[in-house]
């Protein structure tokens, strides 16, 4: 036989190797899948992901122009910079009363990778994390993805907000649970967990030794208050405690790739170990970034906040006057995740949307099963741009 013939007859029947079963099960992202549908059409007014459409601020890109010309191009040590880990420290015994000591901070490259690594770290295959849904789906995914249970319990609307069943969440748990996984402030629903609620949570995670790992990257997006309640506020440093947040939201720093964690000291060399094996570390020039925007940021959180309140005013009235639309007021965040009346595929729903009105929102199923029916549109944008998408939407849902 010709060898040119049978390698190409091996080349035509060759299987490929496998991909992780669990790997392989993942859906792609449901709001990429609906950008994608409208990639590269003129007049899209993009609400579907979550970011403002506000610059990162001139006086945090000029801390990362001088790193740059003073030749801060190496590698960093992997728990972060000195200096960023003691801004951090700083920052954060200022927001929250009790003192984070410096020990206690990992610096990330982005909260999402800032989340994997705290699974990678205290998960095993066959724990199981309860978590409060809807969620931002990176969150839950991650527990998949090591072999885990993530275990789903919902909140529920009313007529003032979202509420979490603190029983249900704590029946959810059983001797394989390793963690309860909070994201307060909430992405894509704006709940806000009540400091209550927070230190009756503490108190269960202490009695059951169990995790508590906390979510807090849109901390300091709140209305009528500077920061939300977060476990920080009550937490020892040696209590159960993982505090994950970033610098997207508060800064307007969502392609810098920077977050951070607060472990018990100890934990750090734990995390740092875990990073090494995915990024090494996070961006050097976006540290020295860092320090600017905890430093000096402190009126431009202000001024989002006050713009993002206003936003929030017109997209709550304009939603809540149209026909099919059912909505709560989120106290926090940039979102509206507002359900509609006859709509039970929110994919094809958002894909028909972008279609007929160049206006992208993200569908309610990319935050898991319990968001079907709903959409999720950020007005973290100009009130000009969200007058002319509600313009356009009202139509199809009045």
């Amino acid at each position: 036989m010709d060898d040119g013939f049978l390698a190409d007859f091996i080349a035509m029947t060759r299987v490929p190797a496998p991909l992780r079963t669990a790997i392989a099960a993942f859906p792609g992202s449901r709001i990429r899948e609906v950008s994608e549908s409208a990639f590269g059409r003129p007049g899209i007014i993009p609400l579907w992901f979550g970011e403002s459409d506000r610059e990162t601020p001139g006086f945090i890109r000029d801390a990362c122009g001088r790193a740059l010309a003073e030749g801060k191009t190496f590698y960093t040590p992997g728990r972060g910079i000195p200096e960023l880990r003691q801004a951090l420290a700083e920052y954060l015994t200022k927001l929250h009363g009790p003192q984070v000591a410096v020990d206690r901070i990992t610096v990330a490259a982005s909260g999402v990778s800032a989340i994997m690594m705290v699974m990678e770290t205290l998960v095993d295959p066959g724990d199981n994390v309860v978590l409060a849904v809807p969620l931002w789906p990176n969150c839950a995914d991650s527990i998949a993805m090591l072999g885990a249970e993530p275990r789903r319990v919902a909140l529920r609307p009313n007529h003032v907000g979202w509420v979490l069943d603190l029983d249900q969440l704590f029946d959810a748990c059983d001797h394989r649970t390793r963690a309860l996984f909070l994201n307060s402030p909430g992405n894509p629903t704006g709940w806000m967990m009540p400091a209550e609620q927070i230190a009756e949570v503490l108190a269960f995670c202490r009695r059951k030794q169990i995790w508590l790992i906390t979510d807090e990257v849109y901390d300091r997006i709140v209305y009528g208050r500077n920061t939300a309640p977060s476990v920080l506020d009550i937490a020892g440093p040696d209590d159960p405690v993982i505090a994950i947040n970033s610098f997207s939201k508060s800064w307007c720093m969502t392609g810098w790739r920077l977050g951070w964690v607060v472990a018990p000291p100890g934990y750090g060399e734990a995390l740092a170990k875990v990073q090494e094996f995915n990024t090494s570390g996070a961006n050097t020039m976006a540290q020295h970034a860092g320090i600017a925007a905890l430093k000096q940021g402190e009126p431009f959180i202000k001024e989002i906040v006050e713009q993002y309140g206003r936003a929030r005013d017109l997209v709550v009235q304009r939603l809540g006057g149209m026909a099919r639309v059912r909505l709560v007021r989120p106290e926090a965040a940039f979102y509206a995740f507002f359900q509609v009346d006859g709509m039970n595929d929110s994919l094809s729903f958002a894909k028909r949307l972008v279609a007929e009105t160049k206006v992208g929102l993200a569908p309610g199923i990319a935050f898991g099963p319990e968001g079907e029916g709903w959409l999720r549109l950020c007005f973290a944008a100009s009130l000009g741009k969200l007058s002319e998408a509600l313009d356009r939407l009202a139509p199809n849902l009045s």
